[in-house]
């Protein structure tokens, strides 16, 4: 291992102040009095319920995207807070799917938004229906948190930057055996004989009157050949529904007289009032939404923009909401090997964590914050303090002697030899917004990883989500704290807060004895 001058690679900097055990020692006693001050767990019925969900975000990316905003705001980026970084509560979440150690976002997407585990590849059935057959469909559907709170006469909402038909979102609404049966067009014969119904049908069907409804997918609502609103010379964004349905018409004339509005651009999206609105669909793109680094920001929302105005609409009810938010192409950036795009579109989900803090109030709006699954991305190779993420790290390789980018990835496309040999990056622009990092063996698309996921919580019941949990915990806790679903025993019908304590988690449990020692 040969370690590089310093100076090849960046100025060695950390404030000066550092270096006194004062500055130490001062902070963490500040940290430790703040803890102490604490004088009670908050026990309030949630009337809002808001789960933030980064697809692919591991813990490797929550740290990697944690310097990046610093660094992105002048700063060496280590001792950076990300917003979520300020949830009071923290816990571990285990990821696997009923079949598979390694998991997909479908079957992940079923146990937090459903409360069941399930097989991968499909969404919003148990683990009795089997991929890719329909006849197992029937009998073994599940509900999510989005349906149990619309039944509690709560507005719901979904927000995302993949295509609104994807994994994730699907999974609040639909039942369907195979996550990528998009529109007819992506389903067999067999299948629409059984009576299965594409994805972006059931967005329509199943759930009526989803209160928000943004992200990306118009040509899986559409019929087939129809040209695209905004890219309407270009086919490959064309309408796909074999059918012949419209069913971006059909929303409109079924909300026409509900104050409902479509919205397919970020000027159409500004230009609403939120108090004039109670029902909105935005299709921003023909599939996914762009990564945020290409986004046009004329003509596309951001996701912060997104969440801005969905909450706005959503809050006007009186018995509260339920909004799930999906930064969905961190996922896909990993995919593709293109670390800067992950880590910049979860930067992104973290100002519109931010901007949700701004709009509710922890007193009464209980918002989660996790991934559905890891990926085999890693940052490290010794870097020195301040060292740009995605810069190289100050060494050679100890075979070839040439130098490596601090992020790799186990697998994936960016497994590349020159002559024979390992590229040599020092050669190319590894700072480009689409490089993609090394990886260790060659895939055409780089796999998730299979370890526990962060949950960040805070507001009603946030310390419900302490240790290690199955990841099926997360919306049991999160109707607990609401009143919706099972378990409504402990609720006081009047309203207010929580009728009956729950048992204390074993952090509470300390805490509370700490307070009565002190």
């Amino acid at each position: 291992m040969k370690l590089l001058n310093i100076n090849q690679i960046c100025l060695l900097y950390y404030p000066e102040q550092e270096k006194n055990p004062e500055f130490w020692n001062t902070m963490a006693q500040r940290t430790l009095k703040t803890a102490l001050s604490v004088q009670y767990l908050n026990k309030n019925k949630a009337k809002n319920l808001i789960l933030f969900l980064g697809d692919g975000m591991g813990v490797p990316t929550v740290t990697a995207a944690r310097i990046l905003k610093g660094q992105l705001n002048g700063q060496s980026g280590e001792e950076t807070l990300l917003e979520m970084d300020k949830f009071p509560f923290v816990s571990l979440a285990k990821t696997y799917n009923t079949n598979a150690q390694v998991p997909d976002s479908a079957g992940t997407a079923t146990a937090f938004l459903c409360g069941v585990k399930a097989n991968e590849g499909t969404v919003g059935v148990s683990a009795a229906a089997v991929r890719f057959q329909c006849n197992t469909t029937k009998g073994n559907e599940v509900t999510s948190i989005l349906r149990w709170a619309k039944d509690a006469g709560k507005s719901v909402g979904i927000v995302t930057t993949t295509r609104v038909t994807h994994a994730t979102p699907s999974a609040a609404y639909a039942h369907s055996v195979n996550r990528d049966w998009y529109s007819d067009n992506d389903m067999p014969a067999e299948a629409l004989l059984e009576g299965c119904k594409d994805l972006a049908r059931q967005l329509i069907e199943n759930i009526p009157n989803i209160d928000i409804i943004m992200g990306g997918g118009r040509k899986f609502m559409t019929p087939k050949n129809m040209p695209d609103i905004e890219y309407p010379t270009q086919t490959k964004h064309n309408g796909t529904r074999k059918d012949g349905r419209n069913l971006v018409q059909e929303w409109i004339d079924r909300t026409k007289d509900k104050k409902g509005f479509y919205v397919w651009n970020k000027k159409q999206l500004l230009s609403l009032n939120p108090n004039n609105v109670d029902y909105l669909l935005g299709l921003f793109e023909p599939s996914d939404m762009s990564y945020d680094l290409e986004r046009n920001t004329d003509s596309e929302p951001s996701l912060t923009e997104m969440v801005d105005v969905a909450i706005k609409v959503l809050r006007k009810n009186q018995n509260g909401f339920y909004l799930l938010v999906e930064g969905g192409r961190i996922d896909h950036g990993h995919h593709e090997g293109k670390a800067k795009q992950a880590l910049h579109e979860a930067v992104e989900m973290d100002r519109a964590i931010g901007r949700a803090d701004l709009l509710t109030s922890t007193h009464d709006t209980l918002t989660v914050v996790t991934a559905d699954h890891s990926h085999v991305f890693s940052f490290g190779g010794y870097t020195y303090r301040g060292n740009p993420i995605f810069g190289l790290a100050p060494m050679l390789s100890d075979i070839d002697q040439k130098p490596f980018t601090s992020i790799l990835y186990g697998n994936g496309p960016g497994y590349k030899t020159v002559n024979g040999t390992r590229e040599n990056v020092s050669t190319i622009n590894y700072m480009e917004d689409n490089y993609q990092a090394q990886a260790a063996i060659p895939l055409t698309s780089e796999t998730h990883g299979g370890e526990d996921v962060a949950v960040f919580a805070k507001g009603p019941m946030a310390h419900l989500l302490h240790g290690v949990h199955e990841q099926n915990y997360i919306p049991h806790v999160m109707a607990y704290a609401a009143c919706i679903g099972q378990n409504l025993d402990h609720c006081n019908p009047t309203g207010g807060t929580v009728r009956l304590q729950p048992v204390l988690s074993s952090f509470a449990a300390v805490l509370a004895a700490t307070q009565l020692l002190c």
